[in-house]
């Protein structure tokens, strides 16, 4: 199945690259198709985020109310995902569908040779087959200074999603969130370092892509949730709740 996949994806290539005359440049219409076609999964992964942002507080104030109670703790957490409709994995989807693009053009570019010999990118990359490591190895920092910048690029748009989203979301968590991402982004370096120029070319732009969307959508979605939350709360009944205290019978006479 994993092999019909990556001679699909091959063949998708070479038409592109035949349509174009650049292999650099099949790779970026392939990742703008990619990402327009998961342009209506994007939208619902940035409403989840945007929920998931509104609903915090009360998320918070559950786990810390039944901290002792992790199943009444669950329960109450799935009432309120149910109240508004929430799915708590549906910002992972878009994400998760591009993973076998991203392995599958691993395998593809890995034997790109056998395609072209002269796969490259404009001039820009001698051959997309190769990597950093590679071409540091054959030709020092003047061969690889052109790998080597787009592998930090790598990292670089792997941490800026998620500087911008604590920038536009401050709180608690925002140092953690930081060290995270600061993480991430040197494992992307590291594992950019010896991966072929052409996944990272494919990544580079999908990711590019993806703040650039990231930054039109989101602001606009999460302000149409915010009305949308605090209308909802202004229309909803105020419930009160009364606890009787039971009455005491009254001692009665004994007979005589």
């Amino acid at each position: 199945m994993w092999d019909v996949f990556v001679n699909f994806l091959t063949e998708v290539l070479k038409a592109l690259e035949s349509f174009c005359g650049d292999w650099g440049l099949a790779i970026i219409i392939l990742t703008i198709i990619i990402r327009v076609v998961l342009t209506p999964l994007t939208l619902k992964s940035t409403k989840s985020s945007a929920q998931m942002q509104i609903l915090q507080p009360k998320l918070k104030a559950i786990q810390e109310t039944y901290k002792d109670d992790p199943q009444r703790q669950q329960e109450e957490l799935k009432k309120i995902y149910a109240e508004h409709k929430f799915n708590p994995l549906g910002g992972c989807l878009p994400l998760l569908l591009q993973m076998p693009i991203f392995f599958g053009l691993f395998s593809v570019l890995k034997n790109v040779s056998t395609l072209d010999p002269n796969a490259c990118f404009y001039g820009i990359f001698p051959h997309l087959g190769d990597s950093a490591a590679l071409m540091f190895q054959t030709g020092g920092f003047a061969a690889a200074w052109v790998y080597i910048l787009f592998d930090l690029a790598f990292g670089v748009l792997t941490f800026l999603p998620m500087w911008l989203n604590t920038r536009a979301n401050p709180g608690q968590q925002q140092s953690q969130t930081l060290i995270m991402g600061v993480v991430m982004a040197g494992a992307m370096i590291w594992f950019g370092w010896s991966v072929a120029a052409g996944v990272l070319l494919y990544y580079n732009a999908s990711a590019l892509w993806g703040v650039v969307q990231q930054q039109l959508i989101t602001k606009r979605v999460l302000t149409h949730y915010k009305e949308k939350e605090n209308q909802r709360m202004l229309n909803k009944p105020i419930e009160v709740n009364v606890v009787r205290k039971e009455k005491k019978k009254r001692p009665t006479k004994k007979a005589k």
